[in-house]
């Protein structure tokens, strides 16, 4: 299967929201609401991106080959 060609604003969304999740998982972090906010903004934006209705229906594995490129691991994409 080949990985799909996500548009770039994506891609940078589900950096984002990674690194919001990181941020919001440090110990003693401050301002946890608003990296809470920032996280569900991220997410809408992500799951409701026109993207999407590019695709077939039911593909998870999109959304985790997102998740791949985002981080930049391209061993498990090509592993697969």
């Amino acid at each position: 299967m080949d990985a799909p060609n996500f548009p770039t604003d994506l891609v940078q969304a589900q950096r984002d929201l990674n690194a919001t999740y990181d941020a919001l998982a440090a110990p003693h972090q401050h301002g946890n609401t608003t990296l809470r906010r920032h996280l569900l903004l991220l997410s809408a934006r992500i799951w409701w991106h026109p993207f999407w209705n590019t695709r077939r229906t039911g593909r998870p594995a999109d959304r985790t080959e997102l998740r791949r490129q985002a981080r930049g691991d391209r061993r498990a994409a090509r592993a697969a």
